[in-house]
């Protein structure tokens, strides 16, 4: 089974020896968003002027994907009118998380450790497992940052997310932001999916830009 969007930026946060969270918080926001771009890429939500719609509710057969499917359509039939991208993200973005880790702990590719913090706070971190996805992923990113676009629309649909959470720390460590933003947004500007898919990942980076910045406003007020 391929491993989801949601779990690519998981694995991307979740620091590989200690196992905590790396960029908490707009990591939370991408992977809920990663989950709503794998639906629509599955052709089973649209998201179109900034709200999100169920078009089809059969399952996909992808655990992860089906349990977020579900929630949606339950939650978008209570609404008189289709529901903002931001009022989902901000709703789900908790049990979006805990789904995709536990999800990636059923494969294999973290395990999960409790520890306690000063002797009394339980934590649980989930530590690297398998390292051959992750690395997989890093160098698939890196080759189409050095060696141009792709077509391939989830590889490029994962660098909208990324840079619209502005996650580029998490991706590609070594290399400055102020370098890396602007290829992501060249790359991601360009003609590499059907123009409802590009216009759904247009409309979720701009819901990623508001909750985050929402967020920051939140923490430092």
């Amino acid at each position: 089974m391929a491993v989801t969007l949601a779990e690519e930026i998981m694995l991307l946060s979740l620091d590989d020896e200690s196992g905590a969270a790396k960029e908490r918080q707009s990591a939370a926001w991408a992977v809920a968003g990663g989950i709503l771009l794998d639906l629509v890429l599955a052709g089973r939500v649209s998201v179109d002027d900034g709200r999100v719609r169920v078009t089809d509710a059969t399952p996909t057969e992808v655990p992860l994907l089906d349990e977020r499917l579900r929630q949606l359509t339950v939650w978008c039939g209570k609404k008189s009118r289709a529901p903002k991208v931001t009022e989902w993200l901000t709703k789900d973005h908790g049990k979006a998380v805990k789904a995709t880790v536990e999800s990636l702990r059923e494969r294999g590719l973290v395990r999960e450790e409790q520890h306690r913090v000063l002797g009394l706070f339980p934590v649980t971190r989930y530590p690297e497992a398998d390292g051959s996805v992750e690395r997989e992923l890093r160098a698939r990113l890196s080759a189409v940052v050095l060696e141009g676009p792709t077509h391939h629309a989830r590889t490029t649909g994962l660098l909208a997310l990324i840079h619209g959470a502005k996650l580029h720390r998490l991706a590609f460590p070594d290399v400055p932001r102020k370098e890396i933003a602007p290829r992501l947004e060249e790359l991601t500007a360009g003609e590499w999916a059907a123009e409802g898919v590009r216009r759904a990942i247009r409309d979720m980076q701009a819901a990623m830009v508001a909750v985050t910045a929402a967020t920051v406003m939140t923490v430092t007020s």
